[in-house]
């Protein structure tokens, strides 16, 4: 098959496009041919080497952890899919090596869905992690009725993703923040967006009324935005980050470290099928250009999701 891996840590241009071999299909493992796989910023930290203290690395290292495909076949103890199924899956296990940026991916049934038939596979390799992880932030403070949430870099791919699920778990306001050339786009996910940097307390408070803070906040964006966020909130352990646990278990928040599971990715296209929840996917890439979108992703300011296409 052909795949883009590394043998060593580095810039883009480490990501090398190669044939390697088939993987193996284990007893509880589904292999699927992708179709598309997501881009996230955590793979250009593995690329990088910025996660070899918390997983085992083994090289060549095949990169991705987000897939949309097709079944090809099934382990005999894998009863959940069948081949010709089409699926998205967060193919994240306990060691970095075979990832998602490959013609076939064998994955873990555990990491798997099947694919929201109203979206396509490039919307749908933009799903798993991001959506998982805004899922699993908003439900760690506990975010329901009536809430009103912050969302910390709300046009991202988790912050986009954030705002209309929070919406469906029944909040009634979700503010988000973002550079002004992204405030419209966030206006047409049902937001209401401010802009983001020091100051932020104040603008919330502008806007909100009343005592100026709100009920839960998210976090993706670290620094000064998640050290102000105790001051927003009106109980000040219900907000959440994928930054710096350090810093927000400190001030008595919730460090999330998103998790694959099929019930939860099954709601999450079960939500898009509902034209309840949809992907922004700002720019595709043909898989042998994966080093491009790294390049890009790591400048900032993508609204919304970048995927590679495998044709």
């Amino acid at each position: 098959m052909k795949a883009i891996a590394l043998t060593e840590f580095g810039e883009p241009d480490v990501l090398s496009y190669q044939e390697l071999d088939d993987p193996l299909v284990g007893p509880d493992r589904v292999l699927v041919e992708t179709r598309a796989a997501g881009v996230n910023p955590v793979d250009w930290k593995i690329r990088r080497g910025y996660l070899r203290g918390l997983f085992p690395h083994h090289t060549p290292l095949i990169s991705g952890w987000d897939l949309a495909g097709v079944v090809r076949a099934v382990g005999p103890a894998v009863t959940e899919f069948k081949p010709g199924d089409e699926v998205v899956g967060y193919v994240r296990e306990d060691h970095v090596q075979y990832g998602t940026y490959a013609e076939l991916v064998a994955a873990p049934v555990r990491t798997l869905a099947h694919k929201p038939g109203a979206a396509d596979f490039t919307q749908a390799a933009g799903l798993p992690l991001a959506g998982l992880t805004a899922l699993q932030m908003l439900q760690a403070v506990e975010t329901g009725t009536d809430d009103s949430v912050l969302v910390h870099a709300a046009s991202g791919g988790v912050g986009h993703l954030a705002v209309q699920i929070a919406f469906a778990l029944g909040a009634s306001r979700v503010i988000g923040t973002a550079s002004e050339r992204n405030h419209d786009f966030l206006r047409e996910l049902g937001a209401e967006p401010v802009t983001y940097g020091p100051g932020l307390q104040g603008r919330v408070a502008e806007l909100v009324g009343g005592d100026g803070k709100v009920d839960t906040a998210i976090d993706m964006a670290g620094g000064t935005a998640l050290r102000e966020t105790p001051e927003i909130l009106r109980d000040s352990s219900r907000h959440a980050s994928v930054e710096d646990p350090e810093t927000v278990l400190q001030q008595g928040g919730h460090y999330v470290f998103v998790r694959p599971d099929t019930e939860e990715l099954t709601w999450l296209s079960k939500l898009i099928d509902r034209g309840q929840l949809r992907v922004e996917v700002q720019r595709t890439f043909p898989l042998r250009e994966a080093a491009q979108a790294h390049e890009l992703l790591e400048q900032g300011h993508v609204r919304g999701k970048l995927v590679l296409t495998v044709e």
